[in-house]
């Protein structure tokens, strides 16, 4: 080993060295309780990095761990060094600190300052997906860290390329899903100087991020991601931002300057993750499902947290949602938010004298609009362990379209979804049976997540699950968004099943003979309403165009046929493009929507 203080010396492949100033920052994230019964198990080597067991000791002042990145240099970058100092690249640098976080995808596009970094990752294992936008880029990768615990990467460029990925980073942040973004910036040297694409990205990041910082050199690349990949995933996670200057990308650093701490798995600690969206992260469904069955309570799921306990489980009144809130005494939330969905637990919604018992991992979220009758600050895990039809008639319309597809849906399947009256209606009658099997546009209600969400679950999938399948059910509108990454699906032959429920408009559009009287009367864009779109668009040649299925269905017979064909064929992905009634629309509410429209 090398001296302390020194680097690592020649037998550095034998361990790596992290400065016990380092590990002394871990101490204020965890609760002194929690830190008191893990400190032991530190001692005694029971808590171990997410990849193998390693044997911690105290050595020259320094912690010990046992096992370290073997750096796969190109022989340009080895043979740059003098005598035995072999060199690498800050790209390579980067890559090594991602995989030895257990990083294992990335999604972005390349381009001037990033694109070595896409390959130094790739040739170090990391799965890379090169999409069309970085919007969709930065929600497939919020959704990795969503169904596997550990954070995707969203690689961007400098300027608009970040730009395009902060609606990525609130989206993520919204929904408390882990997500690393990735951005290259203008060289040092030109700062101020209106280099190319120059940006004040960290800045801007902050808005949308738990953390947001620019190393200061490539030798601390490493420490910068480590504290990136752990804000992202202690606590409330969320998305967190690491700027990279472009003449860092390819600088030469010996390796004997590099000091790259491990990766702790969150989950030796207990995993301290919210929501009943969260109690789908938190991997409690267990425990939550004995307390509902021991005490016998009714449960309603929020648009993410179902499947935690099934949909079709004796105690769910999904079915009968406004009754339930409006007439419960007492309500206990796990992890649930007194937001929008919920709204806000305010009267007529609620009775005023109702009483919230809430239980939450963030402090800053317990009595938001509502004050609970009693708190209780902790994991959910922990806190629980301790204590509509179908229509015959043509065209179709939204129920008929999901009663058919709910025969079908294979019970593992995930179910992504997004659009206005196709979400609303589709959380009620599609049915999840599985918990972190449901996307959709989540708590910041965010359009044009759905086909970036699909991929990343097909990639998901593909590595842990091979032949389950995504669904991915979209409004037509909500198509639009994000419609060409059909070309990323294809290119990575990912079987996804798309379903576009078409209505020919935002809510509700036209036929194509009113759509052609309309247009006698002047120019669309003064006589066609703003919710309308072109009725009868072909989507599914969409998916033609690049090689997968392309089904057009008008009768319940047909889209029988057709989803029955496209879950039976696992080689290539699928579009159904469902034609439904223009004006068809959700059954009538008892109240009105919190966003409400005179339209």
């Amino acid at each position: 080993m090398g001296k302390p203080g020194r680097g690592l010396g020649p037998d550095w492949r034998q361990g790596v060295h992290v400065p016990a100033a380092r590990t002394r920052t871990l101490a204020p994230l965890l609760p002194a309780q929690r830190l008191a019964a893990v400190l032991p198990a530190v001692r005694s080597g029971g808590l171990h990095p997410a990849r193998g067991r390693p044997r911690v000791s105290s050595a020259g002042g320094r912690l010990r761990v046992p096992w370290a990145p073997t750096w796969e240099m190109s022989n340009s970058s080895a043979e740059r060094g003098d005598g035995n100092e072999k060199q690498v690249s800050g790209a390579e640098v980067i890559a090594q600190a991602l995989k030895t976080q257990d990083v294992g995808y990335m999604f972005g596009i390349v381009g001037i300052p990033v694109t070595e970094v896409a390959a130094a990752a790739q040739k170090l294992g990391i799965r890379y997906v090169g999409m069309r936008n970085e919007q969709a880029a930065c929600y497939a990768a919020s959704v990795i860290g969503y169904l596997t615990g550990r954070p995707g990467v969203c690689l961007v460029v400098s300027g608009p390329g970040l730009i395009h990925a902060l609606g990525g980073m609130a989206n993520a942040n919204m929904n408390c899903w882990p997500l690393i973004v990735i951005g290259g910036s203008s060289e040092r040297s030109q700062e101020t100087m209106g280099a190319f694409q120059e940006f004040p990205q960290v800045e801007a990041c902050r808005l949308y991020s738990k953390f947001s910082a620019r190393p200061s050199s490539v030798e601390a690349i490493p420490s910068i991601i480590e504290k990136a990949v752990r804000s992202s995933i202690y606590g409330r996670p969320g998305a967190c931002y690491v700027d990279i200057p472009a003449d860092f990308v390819n600088l030469p650093v010996n390796v004997n300057s590099i000091t790259v701490p491990g990766a702790w798995s969150i989950t030796t600690l207990s995993d301290t993750f919210p929501l009943l969206t969260g109690a789908a992260y938190a991997r409690a469904e267990e425990s939550i499902r004995k307390l509902v069955e021991q005490c016998k309570l009714p449960f309603l799921p929020t648009p993410m947290g179902k499947g935690v306990i099934p949909d079709n489980h004796p105690n769910c009144v999904g079915a009968a949602r406004s009754r339930a809130l409006q007439f419960a005494d007492v309500i206990v939330l796990f992890g649930a938010r007194l937001n929008w969905i919920l709204h806000f637990g305010l009267p007529p919604r609620y009775q005023p004298d109702v009483k919230f018992i809430q239980v939450d991992i963030c402090a800053e979220e317990l009595g938001n609009n509502v004050k609970p009758a009693v708190t209780l600050l902790g994991d959910i895990n922990a806190v629980t362990k301790q204590e509509l039809a179908s229509k015959k008639s043509l065209p179709m319309n939204y129920y008929t379209v999901f009663y058919h597809v709910q025969e079908q849906l294979p019970t593992d399947c995930f179910v992504v979804s997004e659009g206005a009256n196709t979400m609303d209606i589709g959380r009620t009658v599609l049915q999840n049976y599985l918990p972190r099997h449901r996307l959709d546009a989540g708590t910041f209600g965010t359009m044009g997540v759905g086909l970036g969400f699909a991929i990343a679950a097909a990639l998901v999938a593909k590595d842990r699950s091979p032949g389950q399948r995504v669904i991915c059910v979209e409004g037509d509108s909500a198509f639009g968004f994000s419609g060409m990454e059909v070309e990323t699906i294809c290119r990575y032959n990912l079987p996804i099943v798309l379903l576009v429920v078409n209505n020919n408009g935002i809510y509700q559009g036209f036929d194509t003979n009113t759509w052609k009287e309309m247009l006698t009367f002047g120019d669309a864009t003064t006589v066609a309403p703003p919710v309308s779109l072109l009725p009868n668009s072909h989507y599914e040649q969409v998916m033609t165009a690049f090689g997968g299925k392309g089904y057009f269905v008008q009768t319940p017979e047909e889209l029988q046929k057709s989803l029955r064909q496209s879950l039976a064929d696992t080689t290539k992905p699928s579009l159904i493009n469902v034609m439904i009634e223009p004006q068809a629309t959700r059954k009538a509410q008892d109240f009105h929507w919190l966003t409400r429209s005179n339209m």
